[in-house]
Protein backbone atom coordinates (compact mmCIF):
# COMPACT_ATOMS: atom_id res chain seq x y z
CA UNK A 1 0.00 0.00 0.00
CA UNK A 2 1.36 3.56 -1.20
CA UNK A 3 0.92 6.39 1.82
CA UNK A 4 0.09 9.79 -0.13
CA UNK A 5 0.21 13.10 2.15
CA UNK A 6 -2.32 15.47 0.83
CA UNK A 7 -0.75 19.23 1.20
CA UNK A 8 -2.91 21.67 0.74
CA UNK A 9 -4.96 24.91 2.54
CA UNK A 10 -7.57 23.19 4.88
CA UNK A 11 -8.66 27.39 6.82
CA UNK A 12 -12.42 27.06 4.87
CA UNK A 13 -15.32 24.69 4.35
CA UNK A 14 -14.54 24.92 0.60
CA UNK A 15 -11.02 23.79 1.32
CA UNK A 16 -11.67 21.41 3.70
CA UNK A 17 -14.41 19.47 1.51
CA UNK A 18 -12.26 19.95 -1.26
CA UNK A 19 -9.44 18.12 0.46
CA UNK A 20 -11.88 15.31 1.76
CA UNK A 21 -13.30 14.69 -1.50
CA UNK A 22 -10.39 14.32 -3.37
CA UNK A 23 -8.89 11.98 -1.16
CA UNK A 24 -12.46 9.90 -1.04
CA UNK A 25 -11.96 9.73 -4.79
CA UNK A 26 -8.68 8.74 -5.22
CA UNK A 27 -9.21 5.45 -2.21
CA UNK A 28 -12.68 4.60 -4.47
CA UNK A 29 -10.92 4.55 -7.59
CA UNK A 30 -7.64 3.00 -5.90
CA UNK A 31 -8.56 1.25 -2.56
CA UNK A 32 -4.29 0.17 -2.35
CA UNK A 33 -3.80 3.99 -1.96
CA UNK A 34 -3.56 5.70 1.68
CA UNK A 35 -4.10 9.22 1.50
CA UNK A 36 -3.37 10.92 4.68
CA UNK A 37 -5.52 14.41 5.27
CA UNK A 38 -3.86 16.87 7.55
CA UNK A 39 -6.70 18.06 8.52
CA UNK A 40 -8.54 14.94 10.16
CA UNK A 41 -5.67 14.55 12.08
CA UNK A 42 -5.29 18.38 13.68
CA UNK A 43 -8.70 18.10 15.02
CA UNK A 44 -7.22 15.88 17.64
CA UNK A 45 -4.83 18.88 18.62
CA UNK A 46 -7.39 21.62 18.76
CA UNK A 47 -7.24 22.45 22.20
CA UNK A 48 -4.42 24.88 21.79
CA UNK A 49 -1.68 21.95 21.28
CA UNK A 50 -0.38 23.39 17.91
CA UNK A 51 3.34 22.47 18.09
CA UNK A 52 1.28 18.87 18.12
CA UNK A 53 -0.33 19.98 15.11
CA UNK A 54 3.11 20.47 13.31
CA UNK A 55 5.23 17.57 14.85
CA UNK A 56 2.05 15.81 13.11
CA UNK A 57 2.54 17.00 10.01
CA UNK A 58 6.30 16.62 9.96
CA UNK A 59 5.65 12.69 10.80
CA UNK A 60 2.97 12.16 8.68
CA UNK A 61 4.99 13.69 5.55
CA UNK A 62 8.13 11.14 7.03
CA UNK A 63 5.73 8.17 6.94
CA UNK A 64 4.46 8.91 3.15
CA UNK A 65 5.54 7.61 0.20
CA UNK A 66 4.21 10.36 -2.30
CA UNK A 67 3.28 13.85 -1.54
CA UNK A 68 1.03 15.54 -3.08
CA UNK A 69 0.78 19.61 -2.58
CA UNK A 70 -2.14 21.51 -3.72
CA UNK A 71 -0.65 25.19 -4.97
CA UNK A 72 -3.87 27.29 -5.23
CA UNK A 73 -4.73 30.51 -4.36
CA UNK A 74 -3.43 33.94 -5.29
CA UNK A 75 -0.38 32.96 -3.66
CA UNK A 76 0.22 28.97 -1.98
CA UNK A 77 -0.76 28.64 1.16
CA UNK A 78 2.17 29.63 3.48
CA UNK A 79 1.86 25.88 5.30
CA UNK A 80 2.11 23.81 2.22
CA UNK A 81 4.57 25.68 0.95
CA UNK A 82 6.89 24.54 4.36
CA UNK A 83 5.55 21.07 3.66
CA UNK A 84 6.21 20.88 -0.06
CA UNK A 85 9.93 22.75 1.27
CA UNK A 86 10.44 19.54 4.12
CA UNK A 87 9.22 16.86 1.91
CA UNK A 88 11.44 18.23 -0.24
CA UNK A 89 14.76 18.01 2.04
CA UNK A 90 13.69 14.88 2.64
CA UNK A 91 14.14 13.35 -0.94
CA UNK A 92 10.04 12.86 -1.31
CA UNK A 93 8.29 12.21 -4.64
CA UNK A 94 6.47 15.62 -4.69
CA UNK A 95 3.71 16.05 -7.49
CA UNK A 96 2.28 19.40 -7.10
CA UNK A 97 -1.05 20.89 -8.69
CA UNK A 98 -2.68 23.51 -9.48
CA UNK A 99 -6.02 24.41 -11.11
CA UNK A 100 -5.91 28.50 -9.80
CA UNK A 101 -5.74 30.17 -13.35
CA UNK A 102 -4.24 33.77 -12.03
CA UNK A 103 -0.77 33.75 -13.50
CA UNK A 104 1.93 36.11 -12.12
CA UNK A 105 4.79 34.80 -11.73
CA UNK A 106 6.21 31.39 -12.64
CA UNK A 107 2.45 29.66 -13.34
CA UNK A 108 1.55 31.93 -10.73
CA UNK A 109 3.66 30.69 -7.73
CA UNK A 110 6.71 31.58 -6.85
CA UNK A 111 9.20 29.95 -8.77
CA UNK A 112 10.92 27.84 -5.37
CA UNK A 113 7.08 25.67 -5.44
CA UNK A 114 6.99 24.02 -8.84
CA UNK A 115 10.24 23.32 -9.04
CA UNK A 116 10.79 21.68 -5.89
CA UNK A 117 8.25 19.28 -7.31
CA UNK A 118 9.21 16.16 -9.14
CA UNK A 119 6.49 16.73 -11.22
CA UNK A 120 3.88 20.09 -11.20
CA UNK A 121 0.42 19.54 -12.95
CA UNK A 122 -1.28 22.63 -13.96
CA UNK A 123 -4.63 22.18 -15.69
CA UNK A 124 -7.20 25.77 -15.18
CA UNK A 125 -9.75 23.03 -16.17
CA UNK A 126 -9.04 19.98 -13.99
CA UNK A 127 -12.29 18.19 -12.56
CA UNK A 128 -12.10 15.67 -9.62
CA UNK A 129 -11.61 13.03 -11.85
CA UNK A 130 -8.36 14.51 -13.84
CA UNK A 131 -6.88 15.27 -11.03
CA UNK A 132 -7.42 11.55 -9.24
CA UNK A 133 -6.06 10.38 -12.77
CA UNK A 134 -3.04 12.58 -12.56
CA UNK A 135 -2.32 11.46 -9.02
CA UNK A 136 -2.84 7.33 -9.37
CA UNK A 137 -0.69 8.25 -12.61
CA UNK A 138 2.00 9.97 -11.06
CA UNK A 139 2.09 7.02 -7.81
CA UNK A 140 2.24 4.25 -10.17
CA UNK A 141 4.93 5.75 -12.43
CA UNK A 142 7.05 6.61 -9.10
CA UNK A 143 6.56 3.61 -7.36
CA UNK A 144 7.85 1.43 -10.25
CA UNK A 145 10.95 4.20 -10.66
CA UNK A 146 9.70 5.88 -13.59
CA UNK A 147 10.21 9.39 -11.60
CA UNK A 148 13.36 11.47 -12.02
CA UNK A 149 14.81 12.73 -8.86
Amino acid sequence: MSIIYLAGPLFTVAEREFNSHLAEAIHKKRPDLHVILPQENAVKFMDGKKKEIFQDCIDSINKADIIVALLEGADADSGTSVELGYAYSKGKAILGIRTDFRISEEQGLNLMLPFSCNEFYLDTLATIDTLVDKVIGFTDRETTGLIQH
